[in-house]
């Protein structure tokens, strides 16, 4: 584990200084995969380790313990990595094999979000897109909900509740249905480049 956090350390400073902008689930995945192929490497080397692989899986689940991640949530992480660890006909990702290549200071880790630089699924850009178009189809269609129901109850206090309530529903999905909609077209257009 020592090991690992010491390679990433030094990987780390190259990769800030470049200023990547990749959405924060893809960065972190991909450096999870990398310190299982640097700790893999070097669970190798160790005379008391049967399966380097395993040992790797386990050591990055005490990582992500202590940085605070709940026991569930690490073993889920560690899972699903796992899972991602192996590409297509049980080859390593290029993320772990270039993790089980590096050494101190090479920029392998680099090497690796070079590859995907011009990767718009893994764009912060869109990234920040999908959060910003869910914030506002939530705020959104729940304040026009709101205006809608408040003003059919001022306008109409004759009115059933009922029909409060459905024009609050109709007033809601005017606003997210039309985000939703131009927010699938924009990447749609984005994905067909």
């Amino acid at each position: 584990m020592l090991h690992g956090e010491k390679i990433l350390a030094s990987q780390l400073s190259h990769v800030e200084s470049k200023g990547y902008d990749f959405a924060p689930p893809f960065k972190i995945m991909t450096i999870h995969l990398y310190l299982i192929g640097v700790m893999w490497r070097h669970g190798e080397s160790l005379d008391s380790v049967s399966n380097p692989r395993e040992h790797a899986m386990e050591s990055l689940h005490k990582m992500l313990l202590k940085t605070g991640m709940s026991n569930k949530n690490a073993a889920k992480r560690v899972a699903l990595l796992k899972d991602l660890s192996r590409g297509e006909e049980s080859s390593e990702t290029l993320a772990v094999a270039a993790g089980y290549e590096a050494k101190q200071d090479d920029n392998s880790l680099d090497m690796i979000f070079d590859e995907y630089r011009d990767e718009t699924r893994v764009s912060g850009a869109l990234w920040r897109f999908y959060s910003r178009g869910k914030k506002f189809m939530l705020l959104g269609g729940g304040g026009a909900g709101f205006l809608a129901l408040f003003f059919s109850t001022i306008y109409s206090p004759s009115g059933s509740l009922m029909a409060a309530l459905t024009m609050g529903l109709l007033a809601a999905a005017l606003v997210v249905v039309p985000t939703f909609i131009i927010g699938a077209l924009i990447y749609r257009v984005k994905f067909k480049k």
